[in-house]
């Protein structure tokens, strides 16, 4: 399964220094004695019943009980000579990845090829050490440290990470540990409160609270994890921590944020953490992580498409490419099916069709519920392995002579040269020369290669126009965009 049509926005949470200024004056905050102070607290749960908190929430028994599995995980990077960069300003260099992801530009400071440190938090999930982590935080580290709340040090083994997911797992030489208690994000609803543990901007061990957004999030580039949107306060050095139920399970990881700054804006991304798990026990297995696939380029259904298509509302999964001889086109899926179930399970966004298939085992059959020409049928399709594809460059070349109008649609399109269509490495056979009204509202833009029109493919410009014709107040275009496909919903005029 794969997704090309994405410009990324989300910031990375990766690492950061902080520096504070110390300000002379007394503290007006008082002392308690001691004594007082532990009369005040609330007492410790001892048993393993799940906690459940009722009315506003109090997280301090949470904390107490889970905290201690909560570590900071300290990373020494390789230099950015080590790592094939030229000095500072090289592709490689790990601090121009970091400000690539916060969106700000990078210093202008020699660093001698000195080391980057970073930090970020992590959380202990069996007994014998293996803890969980984000791939960035560890990916290219070459030393990994992992400090516990009672300020023991070890030094960590990366056991393996998977970068789809954002997903690592770390192992450290301990027995006995605290470990976390693993929740089920499914039963996560937008509303209930969350709260998050972890090492922000180097500070061990805070706790911050807030609620669940939105679920099933579909982030650009991220495809294959239906992320949890909350509005918990997450900034850098909280990739990794925990994310917590009012149940004191583990529900995600927290991983990243959307921000124009680089800090938290109310915007904070988790991964769900049966996701996770079963990346972890792949990794810990084998490895690696085996992923299924059926060969599909896939896009969200928004309402003009659903009426595009006949859909009683936006819902599914909407086929935009097939891969020639691949599993789907084996099973007669083509462009312009909208997969609306999965072995019985409903899709409601896109996303979710990612994540069910990446997690079916190759080999397996897959039953979709496909959406074609206003009926639903099932299909059953043989899951392949996931491996990369590589990509595919259209060409945006070409005269303008011969220029023909789709009036209605807003376009001037011309046939293309069969060297054109070879360069371009594509089934289409018209090119957009100009866009105006309708094509220019829905981004269609010139250079963009026409595929078909609500599933059907045109070849000509004749079939456009009768396309058109045929289209009382949407149709949903299929363009070939240098290596994508994508449905893109027109409203005429």
């Amino acid at each position: 399964m794969s997704f090309q049509w994405s410009a990324r926005r989300v910031a990375f949470v990766f690492l950061t220094t902080l520096s504070l200024v110390a300000c002379s004056g007394s503290s007006s905050a008082q002392t308690a004695p001691q004594g007082a102070a532990r009369a005040a607290e609330p007492p410790a749960r001892e048993s393993n019943e799940p906690l459940q908190v009722a009315g506003l929430p109090d997280f301090s028994v949470l904390v107490e009980r889970y905290g201690p599995a909560v570590v900071n995980v300290e990373v020494v990077e390789r230099s950015a000579q080590a790592a094939g960069g030229e000095g500072q300003g090289g592709e490689e260099d790990p601090f121009n990845d970091f400000f690539r992801r916060f969106g700000i530009p990078g210093p202008n400071i020699p660093r001698n090829n000195q080391p980057a440190r970073g930090t970020g938090s992590g959380f202990i999930v069996t007994s014998e050490g293996y803890i969980l982590t984000n791939a960035h935080v560890v990916a290219n580290a070459d030393q990994v440290t992992v400090k516990l709340t009672d300020r023991r040090e070890f030094q960590a083994k990366v056991v393996g990470v998977d970068q789809r997911t954002d997903v690592a797992v770390i192992k450290i030489e301990a027995h006995g540990l605290p470990v976390v208690k693993i929740g089920d994000p499914a039963r996560l609803r937008p509303g209930q409160w969350v709260i998050a543990i972890g090492s922000p901007f180097g500070f061990d061990n805070s706790a911050t609270a807030g609620i669940v957004s939105a679920i099933s999030r579909s982030l650009p580039s991220d495809n294959y994890v239906p992320f949890i949107q909350t509005d918990v306060a997450v900034n850098p050095g909280n990739s990794g921590g925990p994310l917590f139920n009012t149940r004191g399970e583990v529900v995600g990881i927290n991983s990243q944020i959307f921000s124009q700054t680089g800090g938290y804006m109310g915007l904070s991304f988790a991964i769900p953490i049966d996701v996770a798990v079963n990346v972890q026990n792949q990794l810990i297995k084998t490895g690696h992580v085996v992923r299924g696939r059926v060969g599909v380029t896939i896009q969200d259904v928004n309402a003009q498409l659903a009426e595009s298509f006949g859909l009683d509302r936006p819902r599914g999964a909407l086929v935009s490419s097939v891969e020639p001889g691949g599993p789907a086109d084996k099973a007669g899926v083509k462009p312009g099916d909208v997969i609306v179930a999965v072995n019985g399970q409903n899709i409601e966004r896109y996303g979710e069709l990612s994540g069910r298939i990446s997690n079916m085992r190759p080999g397996s059959d897959a039953r979709l519920s496909l959406w074609r020409n206003g009926k639903q049928d099932d299909v059953s399709v043989k899951v392949a392995e996931l491996n990369e594809q590589q990509a595919r460059v259209a060409s945006r070349g070409g005269s303008r002579s011969g220029a023909d109008q789709a009036a209605r649609l807003g376009l001037s399109v011309r046939p293309l040269q069969p060297d054109e269509k070879q360069q371009a490495q594509t089934e289409g056979s018209l090119v957009v020369e100009q866009v105006t009204g309708p094509a220019a509202a829905a981004g269609v833009q010139p250079g963009d290669v026409i595929l078909g029109v609500n599933g059907r493919r045109v070849k000509t410009v004749a079939e456009l126009q009768d396309a058109a014709k045929g289209a009382s107040k949407t149709i949903a275009l299929l363009i070939q965009r240098q290596e994508a496909q994508i449905f893109v919903p027109l409203r005429l005029n």
